[in-house]
């Protein structure tokens, strides 16, 4: 199994691209493009990703035959708060333009596959959800 990270992935792969809807959308498309060519040599793959806007994370489900869609909802003061990079502080400072959740819409999933809310449970209630959802469509097994 492969995890595509979107930090690590923006240290290296893509460096070259800054927050702009056109470098977030190439940035996704990037990494789309990654998780295709793994899927297609049957390799699982784990992205995560903040992916904004709904019609790119609808362009990688035509893409990714497969795919799942799991909406982390989480309230952005949460974020915030979690927020051990100082990144959304930045942002509320002008330092950090096109920030999702404060000068940057985030497109709410009209219906994901799986929903979790992370600042209502644990960190190992959220990821048990991930891995019964996977186990009951047949991805996993126990």
């Amino acid at each position: 199994m492969i995890h595509l990270d979107g930090d690590v992935l923006r240290k290296g792969l893509n460096s070259d691209l800054g927050f702009s809807k056109e470098d977030r959308d190439e940035n996704i498309r990037r990494v789309m493009y990654i998780a295709q060519l793994q899927v297609e040599n049957y390799i699982p793959v784990i992205v995560s990703f903040i992916s904004p806007y709904k019609s790119v994370r609808e362009k990688a489900k035509e893409l990714i035959p497969n795919m799942i869609e799991v909406f982390i909802n989480c309230p952005v003061e949460e974020c915030e708060k979690r927020d051990v990079k100082g990144l959304y502080e930045k942002a509320r400072k002008g330092e950090i333009k096109n920030m999702t959740g404060v000068d940057d819409p985030y497109e709410e999933p009209d219906n994901p596959d799986l929903e979790i809310h992370t600042h209502e449970q644990e960190i190992e209630e959220s990821a048990q959800k991930v891995l019964d959802y996977l186990e009951k469509k047949g991805f996993i097994s126990n």
